[in-house]
């Protein structure tokens, strides 16, 4: 794996000064995702078996706006909705999962940052988001009892403060030009930081070595004395936040689902490019061509269904999720219980995709037989990407979490906004 140095990068303060940014209008974002996905097809398999990270794919992201996407009208943004943001991750996953997966982190704190008061910190990332600047970063660090616990520390000196640490799956941060670092202070209270990743003391090694989403650059972030100034802090943690948080803590999860649809989606594609150019009928079926095995027709029809009622259960929680929003921006009576409707929504949606995304996972497989297997190929990735992304979270503690609440009513893990 390999240390990438920052020190290389453009200014992220001096390119927040670039005058002259486009107004990006949502419908030409929008349209713009056909061609990107086609682009990001092209390279996907090579990108894979090479282990190449796909730079050119946030630049095209940049340039289109999309990271802006989630910006409000009132920011001077495109005020695109949570079901746009879904439906392009589902679109670029289908060409290559791992490039909607790190830009997870940048829509969480996006999605956040719309339904908080418009103070000065908010209007800062906005404008930094319309400059097409994307945020990365990390909270969970490894060699903690439980994930979740924080050890990286932020100290003061000489009138600014220093942070050290090490972060791991800091999904997308090599990407990115701004990380959203979780940290605590001196006295052991929770803080967030943010920094360009140009800072010195900043230092991003890609030592992701999951079998799956395996260029989500999910590794490592090292912090080494980095300067941070008070302006580039909260003294608040995401929890702490209230109803945003349990906000958010569902949005983040959808994220996840998304490019799960969307991975489901390239199996349809794949399975069926698969069988048309290399496929064979089973020995034992009476069909001369694949294309006409029964059994061939029975798996891709049923791999079809599936993307089907996933892309249904990702858009329908979509809108959930947008309500919920709408009723914290507009401080609505009933905003706790809108909420709490799309986190209960957002549960059952990623339990149970993660039994037929992984189920059309293994069609692929039922259609194309042994050949298809063939590392050339890379057809395993599919799959390999699901079970990654379906292992973040323990799925049975979430089936266990709905159960307690249908049959006691308990709310507690969504109104603490815990991710579970």
């Amino acid at each position: 794996m390999t240390a990438t140095s920052t020190t290389d990068r453009p200014s992220a303060s001096a390119q927040d000064r670039t005058p002259g940014r486009p107004a990006w209008r949502r419908d030409d974002i929008l349209a713009s995702l056909p061609g990107q996905a086609e682009a990001l097809l092209a390279g996907a398999v090579a990108r894979e078996r090479e282990r190449r990270l796909p730079f050119d794919a946030f630049d095209a992201v940049r340039a289109s706006g999309l990271g802006a996407l989630l910006v409000p009208a009132e920011h001077g943004g495109p005020d695109g909705t949570l079901e746009d943001v879904a439906e392009a991750i589902i679109t670029l996953a289908a060409a290559d999962s791992n490039v909607p997966h790190a830009l997870r982190l940048h829509y969480n704190v996006s999605a956040l940052w719309r339904v908080l008061p418009a103070d000065e910190h908010v209007r800062q990332q906005f404008g930094r988001i319309l400059a097409g600047k994307l945020f990365g970063g990390a909270s969970t660090e490894q060699g903690t009892p439980k994930p979740g616990l924080i050890t990286t520390r932020l100290t003061r000196q000489d009138g600014h403060y220093r942070l050290n640490g090490r972060k791991y799956y800091s999904t997308g941060t090599l990407y990115a030009d701004y990380a959203y670092i979780a940290a605590i202070d001196e006295q052991d209270q929770p803080v967030t930081v943010i920094l360009p990743l140009d800072r010195p003391g900043l230092e991003i090694v890609d030592d992701w070595d999951g079998f799956g989403q395996r260029l989500t650059a999910s590794g490592s972030l090292l912090l080494h004395d980095a300067r941070v100034e008070e302006s580039e802090l909260q003294r608040v943690s995401l929890r702490e936040l209230g109803l945003p948080s349990h906000h958010i803590s569902a949005w983040r999860q959808l994220v996840l689902v998304a490019t799960a649809a969307g991975i489901v989606r390239a199996l349809v594609r794949e399975t069926q490019d698969y069988v048309r150019s290399k496929g064979r009928a089973a020995l034992h079926s009476s069909a001369d061509a694949a294309r006409d095995d029964p059994f061939i027709q029975q798996a891709i029809g049923d791999i079809a269904a599936h993307s089907h009622a996933i892309d249904a259960l990702v858009r329908d929680t979509a809108r959930e999720l947008e309500r919920g929003a709408q009723a914290i921006r507009r401080r609505a009576p009933d905003a706790q219980a809108i909420v709490l409707q799309g986190g209960l929504a957002t549960a059952k949606t990623q339990l149970i995709v993660s039994k037929l995304a992984l189920h059309a996972g293994q069609q692929l497989f039922e259609a194309g037989g042994a050949s298809a297997t063939s590392s050339a190929l890379q057809l395993d990735r599919h799959w390999r990407n699901l079970r990654t992304i379906f292992s973040h979270n323990p799925l049975s503690h979430k089936a266990r979490v709905l159960g307690d609440y249908h049959l006691n009513g308990t709310t507690t893990e969504f109104e603490q906004g815990r991710v579970f």
